[in-house]
């Protein structure tokens, strides 16, 4: 087997990514961590998400919808980000840092979605697949694809993410704008 084949392995691009997040997070709260790994392909350009939790539930979540930066540098930013700046949650202290799980989002290139209304729209989404970028004006929000695990029904998600975009649940017009994206998710066994 070629040695390139070996070592670009999904896994353990998930591995490297979920080692910086980690040690990015270490880094930044003063605590004891090893070098970042690297790998040649997190060089290219990503966008990603990293999300925090702890004992199950959520403790921050923040990300990037388009490919703009290293995505080795992607995952580093958003993981201090999803540490200390969520707004809906205090800054991740020392204390609590050990007993949080990582876990990290690699998005594909947002595709627009056409529609003839809101219902054309919904029947299109594949729950548990689709990530989910809603725009209507100046508002945006997005549910990656793992929210449909708590939001398995196309009209409650969609209404959810009308209310996370600050619209009101009946909110549809011309001006709707949907995109969908996919994700290759890497996340940490239970205890980090």
């Amino acid at each position: 087997m070629d040695r390139q084949t070996d070592i670009d392995t999904p896994d353990e691009i998930g591995a490297v990514l979920l080692a910086r997040a980690r040690a990015a997070i270490a880094r930044e709260l003063g605590c004891p961590c090893e070098a970042a790994p690297d790998h040649p392909s997190l060089t290219e350009p990503g966008a990603s998400f990293v999300t925090l939790t702890r004992d199950g539930k959520l403790r921050g979540c923040i990300g990037t919808l388009s490919a703009r930066r290293a995505l080795r540098d992607d995952v580093d930013n958003n993981a201090v980000a999803a540490a200390l700046r969520d707004p809906r949650f205090p800054p991740l202290s020392r204390e609590e840092f050990a007993g949080t799980q990582v876990e990290v989002s690699v998005l594909s290139e947002p595709e627009f979605m056409t529609f003839r209304d809101e219902a054309d729209a919904l029947a299109q989404l594949r729950p548990g697949i689709d990530g989910v970028i809603l725009s209507s004006g100046c508002r945006q929000a997005t549910f990656l694809p793992q929210v449909w695990e708590s939001l398995p029904e196309r009209r409650d998600f969609i209404t959810q993410l009308k209310r996370k975009a600050g619209l009101r649940d009946n909110h549809w017009s011309p001006n709707v704008m949907l995109a969908r994206y996919q994700v290759r998710k890497y996340k940490e066994a239970a205890g980090g």
